[in-house]
Formats: C-alpha cells, sequence, structure tokens
C-alpha cells in the first residue's frame, strides 16, 4: 500500500500521476485499486527486467470532495465509475462521453461538436494559424490565413476513468481541403502548401464537463520568407439566450472581467437591483418589470467582440466593440491574466483557457461574434497582435566562414558558430489548453477555481521516502539535517533553487520560445545574465541543471521545485532539439537563441532530462519526445560532434561511428534504457547491454574517451588502447545513468570499468600513471567530479576514497561554487542593486553560473546520499 498527497493542494479535475515500484514488488498484470472506493484506472509504464513493475501510472475522475490523501493498493480490484467515459466509433466518427458532456470527433477539426445534457454548446473546435511574408520591419505585409487540418486520429485510451484521443495533421490555407497533405503528418506535402506538424491530444476524465487540450507544433517554415503571425485554437459557441442574459469573463490577474453582452448596469434608468445582480452574477435576469427600461433594450449597444492582449510578462491590454468596422473601446488594462475566459449565457456556454498564458507571451483570448447566433472564442497561443515570430538568425556570421574562425569566435563569445546551422527547423513548443462545456454562465467562484486549476493541475505524488525506496534513479536519498556540515549543505542547496526561481521572476525569463529555461552565465559588469553574448545566453541543459532539479523534487517533494523542474523539462524537450529535418533527435547546445549553436549533439536531446517527468505524471508528449529517439545511434550518421577539433581524417562511417564514451554513451544509454523498460524493446536491450560489455573489454574501458559502433550490430569495437579524458563525459548524465544500470544488470566487468574511471580521475598524478601509464590530462570541473570518487567509495568501501571525495567537493580547485577568489564559502548570500545602472530592482549572485550550480547540486546530492558518514564537521 502506498500513501499518496497531492503536490499542492487537494482539486477537483481529473489527475494522472505515477508511482515506482521496488524490483519483483509487483507481478505484471497486477490491479491497483484506491482503497475507499473511488475508481481508479492504472497502467504500467516501465517493467524490470525480470517482468515485474517499475512504474505505474494512475488516473481518477473529478472527485466533489477530494480527500486529503489516497492510499494506492496493489492487487485489488478498482472500483468502477459511476458514469464511465466511454469511446465509441462509428466509421470515421469518434463519440466520447464523460457522463454530462458528449464529445464528437470527426472530419479534419479536432472536435465536431460538444453538448452538455442534450444541448450542442459548441461546434468546429480547430487550429487557426497566419502566416506572414515579410517581417514587420519590412512595412508591407501579407497575411495568409490557414486552417489545422486533422489527418489521422488515433485512440490511445478508451476509459472507464481516462480516455485520450491522438489527433495529427498540418495547417494548410483556408479555402483548401488539405487532401493533397502527405500521410505522415511531419513530413508535408509540397513547398507553400501546408506548414506547422501538429499533435494534438485530447484528455477526457470520468464525469468530466472539461477536455485537457495538449498541443505541440514543430516549425517547419523557412525562417528567412516565413513569419508566424498567429497560431490558436478557435471553437464556435452556440448563443441563444438573450443579449442581456449572455455573458463574457475574462481573467486578470486575480477577478474576471465580468460583462454582459447588454449590460443592464450604469443605465440612466434603473432595472432594478434584483436584476443588475443576476446579470452580473451570470443568472437569468428574469423579466425586466420597468417598462421606462424594457421599451428601450434596443438602444443599450451590444458588445459583439472583445480581446485580452497579453503583451509581455507584465501587462495585459483589453478592449472591446460593438460590431466590425467600429471603434474599438478601450477597458482598463491589468498586469498578468490567468489566461481564462468565457463566452455563452445562462443556458450554456463555452470556458476556455491557457495554462502559463502570462509567461508564455505573446498571448491573447479574443471573444467574436458574441451578439449573434454563433460566436467564436480563441486562444491565441502567438497574439496576431504582436510583431510576427521573427526566427531569421541573429548576427551575420562575423566572417566566421572555416572551422578554424568559427574555434576563434568560440574564444571570444563562447559561441560556436557554423553558416547555415542557426536554423530553427524542426524545433517545436508544447501548450496545454483546456475546453469547457458550461450548462449555464459559471459563478465567479467556480471560474477561478477553473482558472487556478489550468494554471497549477493537480498532481499526486508519493512521499520521496517512498520513491526512494522503490530504487529507480539511482543515488539520491532525502534531505537529513542531523548535522551542521550536512545542514549547511541543505541550505545551499535551497539557497540555489531559491535563486533560480527568484532570477526567472527578475529577470523575466519568460516568452513563447523562451520560458522554462535559465541563463548560463553572468555579467556583474552590466548586472544581468549573458543574454546577448555567444554561448553564455540560453543554457539549453549544459552541464544538467534539469537533472539537478529533478533530483532535488524527488529528495524534498517541493511544489515549487516540481515547477521549475517541470516547465525546464517542456522547454528542453521541444525548443532545445530538432524534430524533424537533417538534423532529427539532436539538441542544440547554448546560444542566445536555443537553436543558434552549431553545436548539435545528443547530450541536449538526451533521454535522461525527459525521463523524470514521464514517470512521475505518464504524460504522453514527453512520452513522444523519448520514443523519437528508438534508434538514438543513428544521429551519428548526421553530423560529427568533434568535426572542428579533429586531428585524423574520420567521416562518419555506419560501420564505425565515432562515440564518445562519455557524453555521447551517456546519452545513448539513457534513450536504449527507457527504450527497453517502456516497450520492452530487444533492440534497445541488446546494444545497450552489448555496448555496456564492449566498454569493460576495452583496455582502459572508459578512460578510453571514444570508441567506434557498428550501427549494424550495435557493438563498439573494442580494440583501441588509447587513453583519453574530457572534463564534459561526466557531466551531462553518465554517472546517474551508470548508477541505474549497475543497480539494474548483474554486470561485474562494466561496474569495474565505471569504478576504474571514478577512482582514477581525481587520483594523484602518480597513480594514475602507475594504471594507466600516463598521468591524465584535461582534469578540471573538481567538485562537479568529486561524485564519482563518493560512488567508488560506497561501492568498495574505500574511506580513503571518501575522505577524497569531500575534500575535493569543499577545497578551492578549479570550478566550484563552495569558494571562489572574491568569497568566503560562508559567504553565499544575494546582493540587491537598485538605481540607474539598472532597469528595474533586481538581486544578484555574482558567483553563481549555471553550469556550477548544476553541478554543485548533483554532487552535493550525490555525496550526501553515498557517503555521509564521511562528512567532515568542517570542510
Amino acid at each position: 500500500m502506498t500513501e499518496l498527497r497531492w503536490l499542492e493542494r487537494p482539486c477537483r479535475q481529473g489527475v494522472t500521476w505515477g508511482v515506482p515500484w521496488a524490483r519483483g514488488a509487483v507481478p505484471p498484470g497486477t490491479p491497483f485499486a484506491l482503497a475507499g472506493g473511488v475508481p481508479v484506472q492504472s497502467w504500467t509504464t516501465a517493467t524490470w527486467p525480470d517482468g515485474s513493475v517499475k512504474w505505474s501510472a494512475h488516473a481518477i475522475g473529478p472527485q466533489a470532495a477530494p480527500a486529503a490523501s489516497y492510499e494506492l493498493v496493489p492487487g485489488a480490484e478498482p472500483a468502477a465509475p459511476e458514469e464511465p467515459v466511454t469511446v465509441t466509433r462509428d466509421g470515421d466518427v469518434l463519440r466520447v462521453a464523460t457522463g454530462p458532456v458528449a464529445w464528437v470527433l470527426s472530419g479534419t477539426d479536432l472536435i465536431t461538436s460538444v453538448a452538455h445534457g442534450g444541448t450542442e454548446i459548441a461546434r468546429g473546435v480547430r487550429l487557426v494559424s497566419l502566416r506572414q511574408d515579410t517581417p514587420d520591419e519590412d512595412g508591407s505585409r501579407v497575411r495568409t490565413p490557414y486552417t489545422g487540418k486533422v489527418r489521422r486520429a488515433v485512440v490511445e485510451q478508451d476509459g472507464p476513468v481516462r480516455a485520450v484521443v491522438r489527433l495529427e495533421g498540418r495547417h494548410v490555407p483556408d479555402g483548401t481541403t488539405g487532401e493533397s497533405a502527405a500521410e505522415d503528418p511531419a513530413e508535408g506535402p509540397p513547398e507553400d502548401a501546408s506548414w506547422l506538424p501538429f499533435t494534438v491530444r485530447l484528455y477526457f476524465y470520468a464525469g468530466a464537463a472539461d477536455v485537457r487540450v495538449v498541443h505541440s507544433f514543430v516549425w517547419d517554415g523557412d525562417a528567412s520568407r516565413d513569419f508566424l503571425a498567429g497560431l490558436g485554437l478557435r471553437a464556435d459557441v452556440v448563443m441563444r439566450d438573450g443579449l442581456h442574459d449572455r455573458h463574457v469573463r475574462l481573467a486578470g490577474a486575480e477577478g474576471f472581467l465580468t460583462e454582459a453582452v447588454r449590460g443592464l448596469t450604469g443605465l440612466r434608468r434603473d432595472p432594478g437591483g434584483a436584476v443588475r445582480r443576476a446579470q452580473v452574477e451570470g443568472r437569468p435576469t428574469g423579466g425586466i418589470g420597468d417598462p421606462e427600461v424594457a421599451g428601450r433594450l434596443h438602444l443599450i449597444p451590444a458588445w459583439n467582440d472583445y480581446t485580452l492582449d497579453q503583451g509581455s510578462a507584465d501587462g495585459f491590454t483589453l478592449r472591446k466593440r460593438t460590431a466590425p468596422g467600429h471603434a474599438w473601446v478601450t477597458i482598463p488594462a491589468g498586469t498578468r491574466s490567468r489566461g481564462y475566459g468565457y463566452v455563452g449565457g445562462t443556458g450554456g456556454g463555452l470556458g476556455f483557457g491557457l495554462r502559463d498564458f502570462w509567461k508564455l507571451h505573446p498571448a491573447r483570448l479574443d471573444v467574436r461574434g458574441a451578439a449573434t447566433g454563433v460566436a467564436t472564442a480563441t486562444v491565441w497561443l502567438w497574439s496576431p497582435g504582436a510583431p510576427a515570430m521573427d526566427l531569421r538568425f541573429w548576427h551575420d556570421g562575423l566572417g566566421q566562414d572555416t572551422h578554424s574562425g568559427q574555434l576563434e569566435g568560440l574564444e571570444i563569445t563562447y559561441e560556436d558558430h557554423e553558416p547555415g546551422f542557426g536554423d530553427p527547423h524542426g524545433v517545436a513548443r508544447t501548450h496545454e489548453l483546456t475546453l469547457r462545456a458550461c450548462p449555464a454562465t459559471p459563478p465567479a467562484a467556480e471560474l477561478a477555481e477553473y482558472a487556478d486549476l489550468l494554471q497549477a493541475p493537480g498532481l499526486l505524488t508519493a512521499a520521496p521516502g517512498r520513491l526512494r525506496a522503490a530504487g529507480v534513479f539511482g543515488a539520491w536519498s532525502p534531505p537529513d539535517r542531523s548535522t551542521p556540515a550536512a545542514a549547511a549543505i541543505e541550505d545551499r542547496l535551497d539557497f540555489l533553487t531559491g535563486f533560480y526561481a527568484r532570477q526567472r521572476e527578475e529577470r523575466r525569463w519568460y516568452g513563447f520560445w523562451d520560458y522554462g529555461d535559465v541563463m548560463h552565465a553572468y555579467d556583474p559588469d552590466r548586472h544581468t545574465w549573458r543574454y546577448d553574448v555567444g554561448g553564455y545566453a540560453w543554457d539549453n541543459s549544459e552541464l544538467s541543471p534539469d537533472l539537478w532539479l529533478w533530483y532535488q523534487y524527488l529528495r524534498t517533494g517541493r511544489a515549487e521545485v516540481f515547477r521549475l523542474a517541470e516547465a525546464m523539462t517542456r522547454h528542453t524537450g521541444e525548443v532545445d532539439v530538432h524534430h524533424l529535418g537533417r538534423w532529427k533527435g539532436l539538441g542544440s547546445r547554448h546560444n542566445v537563441q536555443h537553436w543558434g549553436c552549431s553545436c548539435k549533439q545528443l547530450r541536449v536531446s538526451n533521454a535522461a532530462y525527459r525521463r523524470f517527468f514521464y514517470y512521475l505524471t505518464a504524460d504522453e508528449r514527453t512520452g513522444d519526445l523519448l520514443d523519437e529517439l528508438s534508434a538514438p545511434e543513428e544521429t551519428f550518421l548526421a553530423l560529427d560532434p568533434l568535426r572542428k577539433v579533429r586531428r585524423d581524417a574520420y567521416t562518419p562511417d555506419p560501420a564505425a561511428l565515432a562515440v564518445g564514451l562519455g557524453v555521447d554513451w551517456g546519452a545513448l544509454a539513457a534513450a536504449w534504457l527507457t527504450r527497453w523498460e517502456r516497450h520492452g524493446d530487444e533492440r534497445a536491450r541488446d546494444r545497450l547491454l552489448g555496448t555496456m560489455a564492449d566498454i569493460a573489454a576495452l583496455p582502459y574501458g572508459f578512460l578510453t574517451g571514444e570508441a567506434r559502433l557498428d550501427l549494424a550490430t550495435g557493438r563498439l569495437d573494442t580494440t583501441r588502447e588509447a587513453v583519453e579524458v574530457s572534463h564534459l563525459s561526466a557531466l551531462f548524465g553518465l554517472p546517474e545513468i551508470c548508477a541505474e544500470l549497475i543497480d539494474l544488470v548483474d554486470m561485474p566487468e562494466f561496474e569495474r570499468a565505471w569504478l576504474d574511471y571514478c577512482r582514477l580521475y581525481l587520483a594523484p598524478a602518480d597513480r594514475q600513471a602507475a594504471e594507466v601509464g600516463r598521468a591524465l590530462s584535461g582534469i578540471s570541473m573538481i567538485q562537479a567530479h568529486s561524485r564519482l570518487a563518493a560512488y567508488a567509495a560506497a561501492r568498495t568501501g574505500d574511506a580513503g576514497l571518501a575522505r577524497l571525495a569531500w575534500r575535493k567537493f569543499f577545497h578551492d580547485e578549479g570550478d566550484r561554487l563552495n569558494v571562489n577568489p572574491l568569497q568566503r564559502e560562508s559567504d553565499w548570500r544575494l546582493t540587491e542593486v537598485r538605481g540607474p545602472a539598472v532597469l528595474m530592482p533586481v538581486t544578484e549572485a555574482p558567483f553563481v553560473s549555471t553550469n556550477d550550480a548544476a553541478q554543485y547540486g548533483l554532487a552535493a546530492i550525490q555525496n550526501l546520499a553515498l557517503i555521509p558518514g564521511h562528512l567532515p564537521d568542517s570542510p
């Protein structure tokens, strides 16, 4: 039995979550139930090598009075919901019934019809986009409207508690049918016929009146001539009520704009307090008894159109008009809209919204035609009121046309430039939206709850100790403040997560493409992060901040850490990775633009960074990203990561692909492992286990640095006898994935190869020379590598190694956070900067860079888990 608690607070919506199980504890096919008879739907998301359940996923529907906690019971039959969600297919028509609401999916729209209690609420739910031919700076422009056309619908789950339908398609110009679109929505038809391949998942829960919409699209335009001027989700809403019984609600920073299409408040003639209250509260106004008002209703303007435009993270504007062709009237503006709206009347209407609305600016909510028989509600993911999206590369190349010139540029701005490589083709973005069929205009308190649920969806979780007991994700442990030294490290870990959360807000790390990422390095002279300096700008998973945040969440269970990690996973898995085109499967190194760097590597698209979110939430979109890496080794055919610095004449050869045994193999192993445990994929298993054996067979194991992989066999050439060590090898998830593999697979020779690397990296030069013939060169990131020595100490019981690990963690050697030339270890603090030198008051910690923060976090977490008994009282 496992106790589940809410990440933040009990919520009344449908919820899906994941739970890990110790090896052998839960046999395959085991049912699950919730104590107390709450209906639950369960499935397996990963298995151990013996076939037992490693991760299970579960879903419950909306609860009128959700419990503070639940108990999940393996081996018990689940209760059935009173109103199960059902999916039926009749030819090309899908009908989903959740109890109160019937959803019909057919044709090329996302949803054809939505009815509540037999009354049609909305129809024609579809994607829309605007393609612009020039950037706004060029003056004249042509905007072409497009509509998303569904080409394929797949039912992934069909109840009884949860149903999921996946829809795939592309945007085609309005007035065309899209029949020419390719069957594979990722590849597409001829140039200009369509664009923006999308995947939309619709999530339905038993008893729910809403559908969760997860929309992902891939940018496949030409950045030099295609400018996205609008991207949105639109629905037609049936309007049956009298104009004074029709309502528009748009969320502000706290409450809602509360309007009627024909307002009865504020008039010269008073219709009566009961009428006014009813209209404001969204109830039927009934008969208007005063003939002075009733006889003049036709003289009261009807407001047809409304717009809330969130142009930045700091402000939105509001406006409305009576009809096209007439001027807009400005409504008092605000700061940060919660991105939720409603249009309809006392006889029913549609709620709609976008999660992280202001964080993903420019976003917009539109209502059009509220005074007609059919209104439209549009949630704009990119507002047509903003400048068109301009994805051209950010500079002219600065003459860096050769590899030698590019390496020179690397020395001054840290940007790894190469002509043509700053192309966004294939990058993606995912948004989460909601649609709700309402039988009447919801009261203000209900609307506020809907907005809150959208912005912070409920999640059930197991406690950190329970997660650790399952033996997942390698070496970590819950916080332990039992000694002053351990408490001091925990304080620093808390400092760092709090610091980045604060920096995201103060530095406005928000926006359509940017939200979720953090900056790489700081410029204390300008009191700003180096947003405009080559490779020092957006971090793009450099040195694994993703891993640091997820491990910190696992051990603390803190909601704010989860939300930081969640946003980063959503960003780095989509925006920093190419999902189609010549670099499909590869990610881009840190840059001013997320896709700007010519270093395209598997280290950024790394499955190790996505697995946490997938298993904890069972998020299918993240599962798609993991499935994109089903054969990650094939990406090495596309590009040699070391092409600019190689001294040999190597070119990618399918029979002998150069694979680094650190950054590269670590990412390959994470992808293969995930594929094996999720799908039972024997090919992935064989390549994982085979290359593990091959590394062990190399004369110097991991110290060899690089080996050649045969794509046909999936095996490494074991004849290489070189010794090459890179300071980056162990900084992109290799220690974490090796710890998992050693726990998972009984292969002593592989463990020995990894322990040799862990022992020797920080060993004295004479020890290194005695074992491998020469001292290792290129040793740096000393603090980060202390966790390797700690791992070897824990596995071998070597107390000397444990003392070495803590000494290297604390002492001032190389890149680290504990000590720097300007600051004592005890002086970790924030400095407030005000005045004419900054745009607005900010806090800074100039000694923090994301490289060092991430690696400090990982080293601290693993050292505390592996060798806590050797932690000195004072460093």
